[in-house]
């Protein structure tokens, strides 16, 4: 179980630097632009940029009448930002069409989920299958690719924007069944696979089937067609993508294409997505609050990064990220002393070789008119914030030898969307409160805090021949749905010598999202040693224990009753009419082991049983050192050299004991230091 670190090219073909800007609304600025244009540029420079995304929202000002594309002011901003030495991130606009379209072509317009359409206004407002809206996209992407194609600026393709939403029109209606058809062949199969009989809501002919609604047809008790759908839905968009990109392919084939994700977004699949990509971006707003629940924010942030960097495993655009406030939050706060400069080195030690934000400079009206910014209303050098981004840009600089290196992660953890749908459509336990991506954060901030740098995969890629041959640990949580030869790759994981680790609601429903007969965890049950009889779903005040290693640990929400069938007992229940029942084993199987974790606990169970996978497995830690609450450590490398990151997400000072030698960290401070890596020719 080995991994071959390999240094990626730079994202932007002769562009050897850590990418640093942000988005740029050049099109507010026309009555301004002699003045304001040229000043961007002395301010981008002060502040250390060297990336600006453009067009992202200015289809209006591109094509402000059907067919008349109005060029002239794009020329003169690329001019200026290769002048500049700025590389571009070039947008295509159709993350919001102009108003002649929806007016002219009121198709373009999504429909909902009850039915009605939507007005003009806002922005990813558009139907994916609609032909009038391809044809628009094709056109004007064609026309941006045509013109800026050999443009010394262009670096980056960006694709829309934050693709999210459905439609529920009647073309989009149509290709749901087409893609139903394809995928099952015949009604009968397909009825099987929905388990159509509940409730009598056998199909008998194709065009009766209707997408998920919130009314008239109780669809959304059908889980495998709601499921179906969320599938299909993010099909759309994989397509639309490709649509989108085609032109751009067609004419600048060396130049990647992007767009932006965000995080765990549940409505599109994002390992199908990015598939489609060249590489992957995405949008990042921790919430940082000065207070001690700045630990939990960085373990979220960091977990989004490695999700964004192991959806294609390597280096990743931070496309979108605060300075300061952010407007969209119910609580607008400042950045403390620190924080940005903590949030931005975080984004690359886990893997980004940009780090860009939303907004370059502030806009005088909309919603988002006082959402932080490089450049501020007041308009000058002189803020906080400015001298915060420059100072980000300067330390950016010298890391050049950074760029293009991965992260050594002997551990994978799943997050999987469609495990994701089928536990957020189950009627049953605890429904609203099932927290299946808190859960997945909670185990990955066992190793967070040991520094163990960890990839997130999802439930197909454990079934890729070969997946799991890099990793030493495999984790989990709450993998509720098996598809096809997962269970299989799971155990032959484990028999080579692995360890895997699995927890309570595991291995209940297929694909489809149909249960498993003959006792959970289903396929994995010989793998795990045990039986899951029942599970036991507790009030918000009830508790219960884990008693293992002579301590007791605090056992709340879900509490599975389960038989070991040749898995040791490690820790047992505390309490109730099941104490004493196995809620802790482990199976010996082939060379490796594998885990069961019975109950949903706290952070300090977590820890204390991580820190034992760590030290059994011997997995790559960042340092060789005991890390304070709160502090981290993640690596990237070369083969050669490590880059080491040491993140104090603290509001208060800590010190990190590196063989003797304290590593003061201020609060909300980054180290970072490089070493050759062990083993290295």
């Amino acid at each position: 179980m080995s991994r071959k670190l390999v240094r990626h090219a730079p994202i932007a073909k002769g562009v050897p630097h850590l990418l640093h800007g942000g988005d740029y609304n050049p099109d507010q600025w026309l009555a301004s632009k002699d003045a304001t244009w040229k000043e961007d540029m002395r301010l981008a420079r002060l502040a250390g940029v060297n990336t600006l995304s453009v067009g992202i929202f200015a289809w209006a000002a591109l094509e402000p009448e059907e067919g008349r594309y109005e060029f002239g002011w794009l020329d003169e901003i690329m001019d200026l930002m290769a002048e500049n030495g700025i590389t571009a991130v070039l947008a295509t606009p159709s993350g919001a069409r102009p108003g002649w379209m929806s007016h002219r072509y009121p198709e373009v317009l999504r429909v909902n989920g009850d039915r009605t359409r939507n007005r003009h206004g806002g922005r990813h407002n558009h139907c994916l299958t609609s032909p009038v809206y391809r044809e628009k996209t094709l056109a004007i992407n064609t026309a941006l690719a045509e013109r800026y194609g050999e443009h010394p600026a262009l670096g980056v393709w960006h694709l829309s924007n934050e693709y999210g939403g459905e439609c529920h029109c009647d073309l989009c209606q149509e290709r749901f069944r087409a893609y139903l058809q394809v995928n099952y062949g015949s009604l009968d199969e397909l009825n099987q696979s929905w388990w159509t009989a509940f409730w009598a809501k056998t199909y008998t002919d194709w065009s009766h089937i209707e997408s998920p609604s919130p009314h008239g047809r109780g669809e959304q008790d059908i889980h495998g067609l709601h499921l179906d759908w969320m599938r299909f839905t993010t099909e759309q968009f994989a397509d639309f993508y490709r649509h989108e990109a085609a032109p751009l392919k067609a004419l600048t084939p060396e130049i990647p294409c992007t767009t932006n994700l965000m995080g765990t977004y549940p409505g599109i699949d994002y390992y199908r997505l990015a598939q489609e990509l060249d590489v992957v971006s995405w949008d990042s707003y921790p919430q940082w609050s000065g207070t001690d629940s700045d630990v939990r924010t960085g373990v979220e942030a960091s977990f989004h990064h490695d999700l964004t960097r192991s959806l294609k495993g390597k280096p990743f655009m931070l496309m979108e990220s605060s300075p300061s406030a952010t407007n969209w939050r119910p609580v607008a706060k400042l950045h403390r002393p620190g924080v940005h400069m903590l949030q931005s080195m975080q984004a690359v030690a886990h893997g980004a070789d940009t780090v860009q934000y939303f907004q370059f400079r502030k806009g005088r009206g909309g919603s988002e008119k006082f959402h932080g910014a490089i450049v501020d209303h007041e308009g000058t050098e002189r803020t906080r914030v400015f001298r915060d981004v420059a100072e980000v840009g300067e330390r950016l600089a010298g890391l050049d030898a950074v760029v293009g290196t991965t992260t050594p992660a002997d551990v994978a953890l799943v997050y999987d969307w469609p495990t994701r749908w089928a536990l957020d459509d189950m009627k049953g336990m605890l429904q609203d409160r099932t927290g299946y991506a808190r859960t997945v954060i909670d185990h990955y901030q066992a190793f967070w805090q040991q520094g163990v740098p960890v990839d997130v995969i999802d439930g197909s890629l454990i079934a890729a021949p070969g997946e799991l041959d890099q990793y030493r640990v495999l984790v989990a949580p709450m993998m509720y749905m098996l598809r096809p030869g997962v269970a299989e790759a799971v155990d032959a994981f484990v028999e080579r010598g692995g360890t895997f680790v699995a927890t309570y609601a595991s291995g209940y429903v297929d694909e489809n999202d149909r249960t498993f007969l003959g006792g959970f965890p289903g396929p994995l049950r010989e793998t795990l040693g045990v039986w899951a009889e029942e599970i036991d779903a507790l009030n918000p005040g009830d508790r219960n224990a884990i008693e293992w290693d002579g301590r007791a640990y605090e056992a709340f929400d879900l509490c599975e009753l389960v038989h070991a069938e040749g898995a040791e007992v490690l820790g047992a229940y505390g309490s109730d009419f099941y104490a004493g029942r196995p809620a802790l084993t482990v199976n010996r199987r082939g060379e490796g082991r594998a885990y069961f974790i019975a109950a949903r606990t706290g952070a300090d169970f977590l820890a204390d049983f991580y820190r034992a996978v760590v030290e059994e497995t011997g997995v790559e830690r960042a340092l060789d050192a005991d890390l304070p609450a709160g502090v981290t450590a993640q690596v990237r490398s070369d083969g050669e050299n490590d880059h080491v990151f040491v993140l104090n997400c603290n509001p208060h000072g800590a010190v990190v004991d590196l063989a003797g030698n304290p590593l003061e960290l201020d609060p909300h401070a980054v180290a970072l230091f490089e070493r050759p890596r062990k083993g290295a020719a």
